[in-house]
């Protein structure tokens, strides 16, 4: 892990992440949310659902909060989408996440 201890401090470390990866694997659980993996950045959010359907979802966060507009596939999204992707799969293989191998991401 990485320490909060500067961020509790007031601090701003140069080096401190630009993206938070998740993974929800819980289902069926009291929330009914299929299998889903994604990373997150100060703007966009991508996610991947896997195990009994391959759907993703890209959000502009910015234009869209309450992630109501999935805009993954649409044109001009492409280059965002290639970045978010190449995170996730770095973020993935950093946190050695078993999907990875599973259920690979294309390059």
């Amino acid at each position: 892990g990485v320490s909060l201890l500067p961020l509790l401090k007031g601090e701003s470390p140069a080096d401190w992440r630009t993206s938070l990866y998740y993974h929800f694997y819980e289902y069926p659980a009291e929330h009914a949310v299929k299998r889903h993996y994604g990373v997150r950045t100060d703007r966009y959010k991508l996610i991947h659902f896997y195990n009994d359907i391959d759907v993703w979802e890209l959000y502009d966060l910015q234009n869209d909060p309450m992630e109501m507009h999935n805009i993954f596939g649409q044109e001009g999204t492409e280059q965002v989408t290639a970045d978010l992707m190449k995170e996730l799969k770095r973020l993935q293989v950093q946190y050695d996440d078993p999907v990875l191998k599973e259920f690979p991401i294309g390059e």
